[in-house]
C-alpha cells in the first residue's frame, strides 16, 4: 500500500455512476431476465473505459473500474456463489420507520434500481462456484487501466458480515454458521483481487449501518459483540494476504437521510482497530459525522495503520470547495500526525446500487476533481512546496 510520501494521494470507496443503458441491462440480469450478453460486454467494455479515464481526469491516484460490472456493491454475490434464492425479509432501517415521507421519496426519486432490501435469502449451503466473474472483472479493468494508468489500482469485495445481513440466512442454524460459511467461500473473491495485484477494498458497512437496521433492537453492548463476530469473519477469510495490501471500508448507510441513530465512531473505533487491514477508510464529510476525528483524538491512531478520510461527501450535489477539502485533509493530518499517513478519499461511492445514485453523474467528476485540487493545496502547505500531481 502506498503513503503520501511527498503529497496527499486521492482515491475514492468504489462505485461510481452508471450510464443509463448499462444500468438498465444489470438490473435486468439481476432479475432473470434473458439479456444479449454480447451486448451486456460491450457496454461493460464501454463503461469501465469511460470511468477510467475520467478518473485519470480528476486526478484520481488510486483507481478502479467504478464497479460498473455489478448491480450493486454486495447484492451481486448470488450470481457467483449457490445457495441463494427466494426474498429475504430486511428490517426497515430506523431513518426510514421514523420518516416515512423518506420512503416515499426514495421510491419517486429510484422508480427502477437494483435490488436492496429484497435481495434473496441463503436457502442451502453457499458456495462460491463461478470465479470466472470476478477474473473477467480484472481483466476487463486492466485492459482498459494498464498498469501505470493510475499510480495504484485496486478492487473491492464486500465483508461476510453485509452479505449475511442483507442476503440474510434462511438455512444455516446460527448467525455465526452462516458468517464462517460466507467468510470461507468469499475468501476465494478476496484471493483473485490480491492474486492479480489489485489492493483489495472489502466494505463492511455492517460494522456501523447496521446498529440501525438488522441489529436495531440489540443493547450497544451486543451490537458490540456482533461487531467483535464481524470483524472476526473478516480476519479469517483474508489470512494470508498481508495487511498492506488490503484496506478497510466502514460507513453508516449511504443515504441521505437524518441518520441519528448511527452509532458513535468512539464506541466502535476500539473493534475497528483490531482489523489486520493497513487502512481504514471512514465517513468524515457528511454533517452527521464530521465530528468524529473526536473520537481519533481520544483513542490515538495506531502507528503502523493508515486513514483514508472522507472529505467529499457521496449523497449531496454540493461540489466541495477545494479550501474546505484542504481544511477537512488537515484535520485527518491532525489526528494521525503523520502527513505520509492519509489517503483523500470520498465518504462513501457514488453508484452503490445501479439505479440508486443520489449525485448526478457531471456532479460526482466535478467532486472529484474538487478532491484533486484541495489535496494539492493541502500538499503544498503540509510540503512547504507545489504538488506534483
Amino acid at each position: 500500500m502506498l503513503t503520501s510520501r511527498d503529497r496527499i494521494l486521492t482515491t475514492h470507496v468504489g462505485s461510481l455512476p452508471r450510464n443509463d443503458k448499462l444500468t438498465d441491462l444489470l438490473i435486468r440480469r439481476e432479475a432473470g431476465e434473458a439479456i444479449d450478453q454480447t451486448l451486456l460486454a460491450s457496454e461493460m467494455d464501454q463503461a469501465v473505459s469511460d470511468v477510467v479515464t475520467k478518473q485519470k481526469a480528476a486526478g484520481i491516484d488510486i483507481g478502479n473500474d467504478g464497479e460498473q460490472q455489478r448491480v450493486g456493491f454486495q447484492t451481486y454475490v448470488p450470481e457467483r456463489m449457490s445457495g441463494f434464492a427466494g426474498i429475504s425479509k430486511r428490517k426497515v432501517g430506523r431513518d426510514f420507520a421514523e420518516t416515512p415521507e423518506l420512503i416515499e421519496q426514495f421510491i419517486r426519486r429510484f422508480p427502477r434500481r437494483g435490488k436492496i432490501s429484497n435481495a434473496p435469502q441463503a436457502q442451502a449451503e453457499v458456495k462460491y462456484h463461478d470465479i470466472g466473474q470476478i477474473n473477467d472483472e480484472i481483466a476487463r479493468f486492466r485492459r482498459c487501466a494498464p498498469k501505470g494508468t493510475f499510480v495504484e489500482d485496486f478492487a473491492t469485495a464486500p465483508s461476510p458480515g453485509i452479505v449475511a445481513t442483507t442476503l440474510q440466512n434462511a438455512f444455516y442454524d446460527s448467525h455465526e454458521r452462516y458468517l464462517d460459511a460466507l467468510a470461507r467461500e468469499l475468501r476465494h473473491e478476496y484471493r483473485a483481487i490480491h492474486d492479480a495485484g489489485l489492493m483489495l477494498q472489502i466494505d463492511a458497512p455492517d460494522l456501523a449501518m447496521e446498529r440501525t437496521m438488522l441489529f436495531q433492537d440489540l443493547s450497544d453492548a451486543d451490537f458490540l459483540k456482533m461487531c467483535e463476530l464481524h470483524l472476526h469473519a473478516i480476519n479469517t477469510a483474508v489470512e494470508g494476504i498481508p495487511r498492506h495490501r488490503w484496506r478497510l471500508h466502514v460507513c453508516w448507510g449511504n443515504w441521505e437521510g437524518p441518520h441519528e441513530h448511527d452509532v458513535p465512531l468512539g464506541s466502535i473505533l476500539p473493534i475497528l482497530y483490531n482489523t489486520t487491514a493497513g487502512a481504514l477508510t471512514l465517513e468524515f464529510a457528511n454533517p452527521r459525522h464530521a465530528h468524529e476525528y473526536d473520537a481519533i483524538q481520544k483513542a490515538g491512531w495506531p502507528k503502523d495503520m493508515i486513514l483514508i478520510p472522507g472529505v467529499i461527501e457521496s449523497t449531496s450535489n454540493f461540489v466541495e470547495h477545494p479550501e474546505v477539502v484542504a481544511k477537512r485533509i488537515a484535520e485527518a493530518v491532525a489526528v494521525v500526525g503523520d502527513r505520509e499517513r492519509v489517503i483523500a478519499s470520498t465518504d462513501c461511492g457514488f453508484g452503490t446500487f445501479a439505479g440508486r445514485e443520489w449525485v448526478a453523474a457531471s456532479v460526482v467528476w466535478k467532486k472529484l476533481k474538487s478532491l484533486r485540487e484541495g489535496a494539492d493545496i493541502a500538499s503544498t502547505r503540509l510540503w512547504g512546496k507545489q504538488s506534483a500531481a
